[in-house]
């Protein structure tokens, strides 16, 4: 399993709607309202065999609401 951690950044007024879209899609293992250029960020896992990129333009970036996604990719933990 891969860690990914992806920020949102919403239409002004939609960050709730867009984080109750994620929630019912069942996409995030957490998923936490955040201070700064991004409104949410995400915690997900995904299996070793499936391309990030697809799933994410298949699961999050096409929830209406959101304007910008970052994603960060992780490594071995210490």
């Amino acid at each position: 399993m891969k860690t990914v951690f992806v920020q949102l950044q919403c239409v002004p007024g939609q960050t709730y709607a867009v984080a109750d879209e994620l929630y019912e899609r069942e996409v995030a293992s957490e998923l936490y309202s955040t201070s700064g250029d991004y409104d949410l960020m995400m915690k997900i896992y995904i299996e070793d065999d499936v391309d990030i990129g697809k799933f994410i333009n298949e699961n999050v970036a096409n929830v209406p609401g959101i304007v910008r996604s970052l994603t960060t990719l992780t490594f071995k933990a210490f």
